[in-house]
Protein backbone atom coordinates (compact mmCIF):
# COMPACT_ATOMS: atom_id res chain seq x y z
CA UNK A 1 0.00 0.00 0.00
CA UNK A 2 1.35 3.41 -0.92
CA UNK A 3 1.49 6.30 1.55
CA UNK A 4 -0.11 9.53 0.32
CA UNK A 5 0.58 13.06 1.65
CA UNK A 6 -0.84 16.38 0.50
CA UNK A 7 1.01 19.72 0.82
CA UNK A 8 -0.37 23.07 -0.21
CA UNK A 9 1.75 26.13 -1.03
CA UNK A 10 -0.53 29.05 -1.75
CA UNK A 11 -2.53 28.13 -4.86
CA UNK A 12 -0.47 25.01 -5.67
CA UNK A 13 -1.37 21.73 -4.05
CA UNK A 14 1.06 18.81 -4.16
CA UNK A 15 0.02 15.21 -3.65
CA UNK A 16 2.92 12.91 -2.85
CA UNK A 17 2.54 9.15 -3.04
CA UNK A 18 5.34 7.30 -1.23
CA UNK A 19 7.32 4.75 -3.16
CA UNK A 20 10.14 2.36 -2.46
CA UNK A 21 13.73 2.83 -1.28
CA UNK A 22 16.41 3.28 -3.92
CA UNK A 23 19.90 1.98 -3.17
CA UNK A 24 21.75 2.24 0.13
CA UNK A 25 21.56 6.01 0.45
CA UNK A 26 18.16 5.97 2.18
CA UNK A 27 16.43 8.06 -0.46
CA UNK A 28 12.93 7.15 -1.46
CA UNK A 29 11.19 7.74 -4.75
CA UNK A 30 7.91 9.58 -4.63
CA UNK A 31 5.47 10.46 -7.34
CA UNK A 32 4.38 14.06 -7.20
CA UNK A 33 1.21 15.33 -8.78
CA UNK A 34 0.80 19.08 -9.19
CA UNK A 35 -1.78 20.47 -11.58
CA UNK A 36 -2.11 17.09 -13.25
CA UNK A 37 1.61 16.63 -14.01
CA UNK A 38 3.19 13.39 -12.77
CA UNK A 39 6.87 13.64 -11.88
CA UNK A 40 9.35 11.44 -10.03
CA UNK A 41 10.97 13.17 -7.05
CA UNK A 42 13.81 11.94 -4.80
CA UNK A 43 13.05 12.65 -1.14
CA UNK A 44 15.70 12.62 1.61
CA UNK A 45 14.58 11.11 4.92
CA UNK A 46 14.46 13.59 7.79
CA UNK A 47 15.70 12.34 11.18
CA UNK A 48 13.08 12.57 13.89
CA UNK A 49 13.96 14.58 16.98
CA UNK A 50 16.92 16.41 15.48
CA UNK A 51 17.26 19.97 16.75
CA UNK A 52 18.25 22.77 14.44
CA UNK A 53 20.23 25.65 15.92
CA UNK A 54 20.66 29.02 14.29
CA UNK A 55 23.68 31.16 15.08
CA UNK A 56 23.61 34.87 14.44
CA UNK A 57 27.04 36.40 13.90
CA UNK A 58 27.53 40.07 14.58
CA UNK A 59 29.70 41.56 11.87
CA UNK A 60 32.13 44.34 12.71
CA UNK A 61 33.37 47.23 10.63
CA UNK A 62 37.00 47.96 9.77
CA UNK A 63 38.65 49.66 12.76
CA UNK A 64 39.98 52.38 10.43
CA UNK A 65 38.91 53.78 7.09
CA UNK A 66 40.72 53.27 3.82
CA UNK A 67 42.16 56.82 3.99
CA UNK A 68 42.94 56.96 7.73
CA UNK A 69 46.70 57.11 7.15
CA UNK A 70 47.23 59.60 9.97
CA UNK A 71 45.92 57.07 12.47
CA UNK A 72 49.26 55.24 12.35
CA UNK A 73 51.99 57.22 10.58
CA UNK A 74 54.56 54.40 10.85
CA UNK A 75 52.37 52.07 8.82
CA UNK A 76 51.56 54.82 6.34
CA UNK A 77 55.21 55.77 5.76
CA UNK A 78 56.35 52.17 5.44
CA UNK A 79 53.51 51.45 2.98
CA UNK A 80 54.37 54.53 0.92
CA UNK A 81 58.17 54.25 0.80
CA UNK A 82 58.65 50.48 0.59
CA UNK A 83 55.41 48.74 -0.33
CA UNK A 84 56.82 45.27 -1.20
CA UNK A 85 58.66 45.03 2.14
CA UNK A 86 55.59 46.37 3.92
CA UNK A 87 53.38 43.76 2.24
CA UNK A 88 55.72 40.95 3.32
CA UNK A 89 55.77 42.22 6.91
CA UNK A 90 51.96 42.53 7.01
CA UNK A 91 51.46 39.01 5.68
CA UNK A 92 54.00 37.69 8.18
CA UNK A 93 52.20 39.47 11.05
CA UNK A 94 48.99 37.78 9.91
CA UNK A 95 50.70 34.38 10.18
CA UNK A 96 51.16 33.56 6.50
CA UNK A 97 54.28 32.95 4.41
CA UNK A 98 56.57 35.99 4.28
CA UNK A 99 57.05 35.89 0.49
CA UNK A 100 53.38 35.44 -0.41
CA UNK A 101 52.81 39.03 -1.70
CA UNK A 102 55.74 38.67 -4.10
CA UNK A 103 53.57 36.23 -6.09
CA UNK A 104 51.00 38.93 -6.88
CA UNK A 105 51.21 39.87 -10.58
CA UNK A 106 51.33 43.62 -11.08
CA UNK A 107 51.47 44.47 -7.37
CA UNK A 108 54.35 46.86 -8.03
CA UNK A 109 51.78 49.17 -9.65
CA UNK A 110 50.55 49.86 -6.13
CA UNK A 111 53.02 52.73 -5.97
CA UNK A 112 50.81 54.52 -8.45
CA UNK A 113 47.82 54.11 -6.13
CA UNK A 114 45.97 51.70 -8.38
CA UNK A 115 46.61 48.25 -9.71
CA UNK A 116 46.30 47.08 -13.32
CA UNK A 117 44.23 44.10 -12.21
CA UNK A 118 42.87 42.76 -8.93
CA UNK A 119 45.87 40.91 -7.51
CA UNK A 120 44.67 37.49 -6.29
CA UNK A 121 47.04 37.24 -3.31
CA UNK A 122 46.09 40.70 -2.04
CA UNK A 123 42.41 39.94 -2.54
CA UNK A 124 42.72 36.65 -0.67
CA UNK A 125 44.62 38.37 2.11
CA UNK A 126 41.94 41.03 2.49
CA UNK A 127 39.15 38.42 2.44
CA UNK A 128 41.03 36.34 5.05
CA UNK A 129 41.36 39.34 7.37
CA UNK A 130 37.63 40.05 6.98
CA UNK A 131 36.80 36.43 7.73
CA UNK A 132 39.10 36.07 10.75
CA UNK A 133 38.03 39.31 12.40
CA UNK A 134 34.38 39.06 11.25
CA UNK A 135 34.37 42.29 9.30
CA UNK A 136 31.45 43.17 7.07
CA UNK A 137 32.22 43.20 3.34
CA UNK A 138 32.33 41.13 0.18
CA UNK A 139 34.77 39.94 -2.46
CA UNK A 140 33.40 42.65 -4.75
CA UNK A 141 34.18 45.42 -2.23
CA UNK A 142 37.65 43.93 -1.65
CA UNK A 143 38.33 43.96 -5.38
CA UNK A 144 37.17 47.58 -5.70
CA UNK A 145 39.33 48.71 -2.76
CA UNK A 146 42.41 46.96 -4.12
CA UNK A 147 41.85 48.23 -7.65
CA UNK A 148 41.30 51.87 -6.65
CA UNK A 149 43.54 52.25 -3.58
CA UNK A 150 46.04 49.40 -3.55
CA UNK A 151 48.60 50.80 -1.09
CA UNK A 152 45.92 52.36 1.15
CA UNK A 153 44.14 49.01 1.27
CA UNK A 154 47.33 47.31 2.46
CA UNK A 155 47.76 50.02 5.11
CA UNK A 156 44.19 49.42 6.29
CA UNK A 157 44.85 45.68 6.53
CA UNK A 158 48.04 46.30 8.52
CA UNK A 159 46.22 48.62 10.96
CA UNK A 160 43.51 45.98 11.48
CA UNK A 161 46.08 43.24 12.17
CA UNK A 162 47.97 45.53 14.56
CA UNK A 163 44.75 46.37 16.42
CA UNK A 164 43.83 42.72 16.89
CA UNK A 165 47.36 41.67 17.89
CA UNK A 166 47.45 44.04 20.87
CA UNK A 167 47.26 42.07 24.10
CA UNK A 168 44.16 42.42 26.21
CA UNK A 169 44.82 43.04 29.89
CA UNK A 170 42.18 42.13 32.43
CA UNK A 171 42.55 43.89 35.76
CA UNK A 172 40.55 42.76 38.74
CA UNK A 173 40.49 44.59 42.03
CA UNK A 174 39.53 42.94 45.26
CA UNK A 175 39.63 44.46 48.73
CA UNK A 176 40.69 42.10 51.51
CA UNK A 177 40.28 43.05 55.14
CA UNK A 178 42.64 41.27 57.51
CA UNK A 179 42.08 41.46 61.23
CA UNK A 180 44.42 40.20 63.90
CA UNK A 181 47.69 41.12 65.55
CA UNK A 182 50.17 43.02 63.47
CA UNK A 183 53.44 41.29 62.73
CA UNK A 184 56.53 42.89 64.29
CA UNK A 185 58.79 44.95 62.13
CA UNK A 186 61.27 42.61 60.32
CA UNK A 187 64.33 44.48 61.64
CA UNK A 188 63.18 44.14 65.24
CA UNK A 189 62.72 40.36 65.01
CA UNK A 190 66.47 39.62 64.77
CA UNK A 191 68.92 40.16 67.63
CA UNK A 192 71.91 42.36 66.90
CA UNK A 193 74.90 40.49 65.58
CA UNK A 194 78.47 40.90 66.75
CA UNK A 195 81.53 40.47 64.59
Amino acid sequence: MREQKTFSFGEVELQIEGGHDVGDCGQSVAFCSAAGIMQSVAVQPIPVGQAVSLTYINLNEWSSGICDCCQDMGICCCGFWCLPCFQCKTVSDFGECLCLPLLDPGSCCGYLGASINCPPISMTMRASIRERYRIRGSICSDCCMLYCCFSCSWCQMAREIKKHKQPVNFVTAQTTIVTGPMAPHPYQAYPPTTY
